[in-house]
């Protein structure tokens, strides 16, 4: 969108957003339950040990859901945490224990109490509305994991971004704006798919 300006493009994503939404909205128990199935059997595409803190999230909504993908890297040896929104414009990463009951947080997520350690992910399994071939994403609206990352690369991390969606979610363009965050990689029921590194 060349030329176009901060309120048109919000616009733009903003009914991306929604088209997208209403998509995955749609989608049948069925397809949710094998796309669920199809992200854990890609476990072994994400090299983790004992020492690789994975971020990944409690599914809301029509969220797709990452539960038997981090069961898996679990199982592997990988540290996993859920963001924790701790005011209106931070989350933290809390560790996950799965003995530990979950708090309901803000916007109806579920994520560890305070009491559980915060740690840095070096992989980030992220939410997102919609997305593109280029690695761009849209999310939510409200920004949070945008300044997540930000405060993550100003002390010297740079975790791999992975969008986990619906293939109904991809669209043919997202606009980027200088504070967006690309993604590295995207998985979806079709499969993972790579984007260049950039910055």
């Amino acid at each position: 969108m060349t030329g176009a300006n901060d309120h048109e493009i919000r616009a733009l994503k903003a009914a991306l957003r929604e088209e997208a939404l209403a998509r995955r909205d749609a989608l049948p128990a069925q397809t949710r339950a094998r796309a669920a199935d199809v992200l854990a059997g890609h476990a072994d595409m994400f090299p983790v040990d004992a020492t690789t803190v994975v971020s990944g999230f409690w599914p809301i909504r029509s969220e797709i859901d990452p539960r038997p993908l981090l069961e898996a890297l679990a199982a592997r040896g990988a540290t996993i945490v859920l963001p924790a929104v701790i005011d209106r414009r931070t989350i933290v990463f809390r560790h996950y224990e799965p003995d530990v009951a979950l708090l309901e947080g803000s916007f109806g997520t579920f994520a560890p109490g305070p009491d559980a350690e915060p740690l840095d992910p070096a992989l980030m399994l992220m939410p997102l509305a919609a997305f593109d071939d280029a690695g761009n994403r849209i999310g939510y609206g409200a920004g949070y994991y945008d300044r997540a990352i930000a405060r993550l690369h100003e002390a010297g991390h740079r975790p791999r971004l992975v969008g986990l969606a619906f293939e109904c979610q991809r669209v043919a363009a997202v606009p980027a704006q200088p504070h967006d965050v690309p993604l590295d990689t995207v998985l979806t029921e079709n499969g993972l798919q790579e984007f260049a590194r950039r910055g």
